[in-house]
């Protein structure tokens, strides 16, 4: 990935995250309907996907999105 998808990369990362912060803290979405964007988000970046080009950075975004689920700070997960 180069710089500019890096940084698009962050900031689209910091948008989707306040958003289901505040979605939370609203009373929009429950703690188990988060998670289950993560998990669906992280499951769509299977990094079984063996032989295809792009296999790294999907299993790059699929264990970020799984640490973001594990440690659960911000969204207020498991």
């Amino acid at each position: 990935m180069n710089s500019s998808m890096d940084i698009q990369g962050s900031a689209a990362l910091s948008i989707c995250e306040s958003t289901l912060i505040c979605l939370g803290d609203l009373g929009i979405l429950s703690t188990e309907d988060i998670a289950g964007i993560l998990e669906d988000a992280r499951d769509a970046h299977n990094p079984a996907t063996a032989g295809t080009p792009s296999q790294t950075d999907h299993q790059a975004v699929h264990s970020l999105i799984d640490r973001i689920i594990k440690g659960g700070n911000a969204l207020k997960l498991k």
